[in-house]
């Protein structure tokens, strides 16, 4: 049986940041996904903000250009609110690129990572008879785990991170916290034709397609996203139906000049989960519920949180000290998002077109036009996890 320091469940971003940083470490690290390729079932529109864009070193060839203006209509889709911003704001990623960019710096660092392996659950094997226990790197007798897959041999593993997604098994298997609140998302990309038009970002808030959230077209001059997004219970059509009906007239839209491609999946909307560590793993990205409340942007903090996993993960692994393990605190995170908890469960509210249209004349204002400017634009995405890591790194 093959046995490894850390399995990692999930070859999307956070998961094989978390490799990369936890091989960097000198852990023996394996990461399994079910998908065969990593250019299937995406299910992220791709979209880097200016905050992550400036923190991470993402490879500029894989991101589309700068977008800087960002269109706000109401569901009339008349006399839209026009913000601009004396910055890049957004990029758009070739995401099937990033992914098979950071599984090459993942297996660089010395991580493996087998495609086509479905993980079914892991049991727990007592300290001293894992075989991976008490070795000659000085670890600690901890408690390993056995996983089990579809079609392949059981791994044995120190620690599991979960990094599976909004529906995480791993979470369940672990008795962690897991997704409760959580919209449904599908989107159309496809290239569109040479323009010398400025990119430009439309958010439709029209409860009709996309209740609880927004309609969205991107088109950053090489290609076009156009996706909803909305509570499931609210979309009594079925959400590839609702994107097909905002897909017709959607402003920003432009005709397709070469294949169309569908993504779709869930979206964790409640915040960061409270209780996303134990003794026998942690969980990264959606699993974690690392997904702004608000904007549902989960690019930026999977890739901060995978840095605090890491540095959590190998203090632990090499002290057996689980107090190291509270620096992974969920509930620490939550506060910072009151606010814009607040703020999602106003957008949740609003069901009826008229009550969008009143919510976009809000926005109208000179305040309110602050307030979407410092949610568009700001720099607050996401807590800034240095200062944890410094207190865990010194740990």
């Amino acid at each position: 049986m093959q046995t490894v320091d850390v399995l990692v469940v999930g070859a999307g971003l956070a998961g094989l940041h978390t490799a990369r940083l936890l091989a960097r470490q000198d852990l023996d690290v394996l990461v399994v996904d079910r998908r065969r390729s990593l250019s299937a079932g995406i299910r992220t529109t791709g979209i880097f903000v200016r905050r992550t864009l400036d923190d991470f070193d993402l490879p500029a060839h894989l991101l589309g250009p700068g977008v800087r203006d960002v269109l706000l209509y109401p569901p009339s889709r008349r006399a839209p609110i026009r913000l601009t911003s004396d910055r890049d704001e957004y990029r758009v990623a070739d995401m099937a690129g990033i992914y098979e960019h950071a599984r090459h710096a993942a297996e660089s660092a010395g991580a493996r990572v087998q495609l086509g392996v479905r993980y079914t659950g892991i049991t727990a094997t007592a300290a001293g008879r894992s075989g991976i226990t008490a070795t000659a790197a000085g670890y600690t007798g901890i408690t390993g785990h056995t996983a089990t897959f579809e079609q392949a041999e059981p791994v044995r593993a120190r620690f599991v991170v979960g990094a599976d997604g909004a529906r995480s098994r791993v979470a369940r298997d672990l008795g962690l916290d897991v997704n409760r609140r959580m919209l449904v998302g599908a989107e159309i990309i496809h290239p569109v034709a040479s323009t010398t038009s400025t990119p430009a970002f439309h958010c439709v808030l029209d409860p009709r397609v996309a209740p609880g959230y927004l309609g969205w077209v991107i088109d950053d001059g090489r290609h076009a996203h156009v996706g909803v997004a909305g509570y499931p219970g609210a979309m009594r059509a079925g959400v590839r139906h609702l994107l097909d009906t905002f897909a017709a007239d959607a402003p920003g839209g432009v005709a397709p000049a070469g294949p169309v491609e569908r993504r779709g999946g869930p979206i964790p909307v409640g915040g960061v989960l409270r209780r996303i560590a134990c003794p026998g793993g942690l969980l990264v990205g959606d699993a974690a519920g690392a997904v702004s409340p608000l904007t549902a942007g989960g690019l930026d903090p999977c890739l901060r949180m995978s840095e605090l996993a890491a540095t959590v993960t190998a203090g632990y692994l090499r002290t057996g000290d689980e107090q190291l393990l509270r620096g992974y605190d969920g509930g620490a995170f939550r506060a910072r998002f009151r606010g814009r908890l607040l703020l999602r469960q106003v957008l949740a509210g609003v069901r009826s077109p008229a009550a969008a249209e009143a919510a976009v004349a809000v926005l109208r204002t000179r305040a309110g036009r602050a307030v979407a400017a410092r949610v568009l634009f700001g720099d607050g995405s996401f807590p800034d996890v240095a200062p944890r890591l410094a207190v865990t790194g010194a740990s």
